[in-house]
Order: structure tokens, then C-alpha cells, then sequence
């Protein structure tokens, strides 16, 4: 008779333990570094304490969805990435839903995706991915992975850090504060458009050229919230290489969903 050791179940999780998954894998960014309980605080809006309460309690599940060290931080498991990229899937392609067919702003959208994410199937998540095309980015630019988990990494740079005269395009802005993001919109600074910072002081604002206008005085709070890449090259007919996310080449890494 030959035994066959069976694959250990994820631990059940809840609205909290996805928002926690999520944002680590957001802020540990495309190198996987391990994120502070302050940083995981100031994303989520909590108090330092109930987020170390919060780490302690998941690293102490078996399987565990993450690895954490009391001050040194935490890292996802395999398991805890394949969770966390499943709900940025969701949390994206409804954003994208909502903006394209129920024609919400996007300064609106992000609050309403956030009480979505956690209860869509996976059948709901097909339908919506199917009746949008299976679309690559949502309306602020952010890559949406993909149904296997794969997804475009890519190296963006604060606009409030991009150096003076270099052609940059908008890949993507924080979709976090529905203020700002209308005065991006006043503004046109929408993903793909190309601009250039101006040289000059940076205290307090950036003098930006925004798709060739004239030059425009920029909040340096609203600059750290517009992510760039540089300006692609053109291809011998004259139109702008990109990759599937409509922005800029990049490194695909790739988790497996974990079997039903």
C-alpha cells in the first residue's frame, strides 16, 4: 500500500488577516524585504501594538501564512503569497469593473473593491476577468496579476525623486487618498502620460511639464504619489514599445494557486 502524504491546508482567514497579507506584499515590494510593524501600521491605519498582536498570532499558525521576527519584521511564506496575490487580483480586476462598466470615478473605487475583495468565487472572479478582456492594469495603473499568480514587475520611481530633464511616463499612483487623486485628474496626470521635472528647488514643489504644456508648479506630497518609469523608446514606426501593462517592459514572477 503506498501512502500519499496530503498537502497542508491553508488556515482559514478573514477580512483582517487578508488586509494584513495584502499590504506586506505591497509594501515588501518586487525584492520580498521584510516590512516593519510601523510601516504595516501607518498602511493600515491601526495602532503599532494590535499589529504586533496581529503577527504574532498568524506566524504562530501551522502552515503559516508568514514568517515574522520580532524587530526584524515579516516576510510572507509561499502560502501567504499565493493569498495575498489571489486578493490583489480581486481587489484590482473589481476596481477595473466597477470604473469600466458601473462607471464609478476612480477616486471611488478603491474603498468599494476593498469590501468586495474577500467574498467574490473564483467563478465571479472569471466572469468579470472574461467580461473585461482580462484586462492588465487597473484605473491607476497598478498590474494585475494573473489567474496563475504571475505578474509585471516594474521599476518605478517616485515622481519626487525623478531627476530634471529625463523624459518620464506615469506608470501608476497611489489610489489611497480620493483627494489627491482628483487633483491628478485636474491636472491630467494619468497613467501614460509623459511629462519632465524641471530643474529647481523640490522643498516644497516640482516645476513639471505635463504632455508638452507649459510647466506647472506640483505639491511635493501629490509627486510621491505618481510613480514613473522612463520614457520608452520608439519603434522604426514611431509609436512608443510597451509591455502588456501599457507602460514599460518588465520581470514576470510567477506562484502557483494552491489546489482546490
Amino acid at each position: 500500500m503506498i501512502l500519499v502524504q496530503a498537502k497542508p491546508r491553508a488556515p482559514a482567514t478573514t477580512e483582517s488577516v487578508d488586509d494584513y497579507l495584502k499590504a506586506i506584499l505591497e509594501l515588501s515590494g518586487p525584492e520580498e524585504e521584510r516590512v516593519t510593524s510601523n510601516a504595516l501600521a501607518g498602511h493600515l491605519d491601526v495602532r503599532a501594538p494590535s499589529v504586533t498582536g496581529m503577527l504574532q498570532k498568524l506566524a504562530s499558525q501551522r502552515p503559516s501564512f508568514i514568517k515574522y521576527e520580532k524587530h526584524h519584521g515579516v516576510v510572507l511564506t509561499e502560502m501567504g503569497k499565493r493569498r495575498a496575490t489571489e486578493i490583489l487580483r480581486h481587489h484590482r480586476l473589481l476596481e477595473r469593473f466597477l470604473h469600466d462598466v458601473l462607471d464609478f470615478s476612480w477616486d471611488e473605487v478603491h474603498d468599494e473593491a476593498e469590501r468586495l475583495e474577500h467574498y467574490i468565487s473564483e467563478r465571479l472572479e472569471d466572469r468579470i476577468a472574461a467580461k473585461l478582456g482580462d484586462p492588465d492594469v487597473d484605473p491607476h495603473g497598478h498590474v494585475i496579476p494573473e489567474k496563475d499568480g504571475g505578474f509585471v514587475v516594474r521599476e518605478e520611481v517616485a515622481l519626487s525623486k525623478w531627476p530634471c530633464g529625463v523624459p518620464a511616463v506615469i506608470s501608476s499612483v497611489s489610489d489611497r487618498n480620493p483627494a489627491a487623486l482628483r487633483e491628478m485628474k485636474r491636472l491630467g496626470l494619468l497613467p501614460g502620460t509623459g511629462l519632465i521635472v524641471d530643474p529647481g528647488r523640490r522643498n516644497a514643489s516640482l516645476l513639471v511639464r505635463i504632455g508638452g504644456r507649459p510647466p506647472c508648479r506640483l505639491r511635493h506630497e501629490l509627486a510621491t504619489e505618481i510613480l514613473v518609469v522612463r520614457e520608452s523608446p520608439s519603434d522604426e514606426t514611431g509609436n512608443v514599445i510597451t509591455d502588456r501593462a501599457g507602460v514599460q517592459k518588465g520581470l514576470k514572477t510567477s506562484l502557483s494557486r494552491p489546489e482546490n
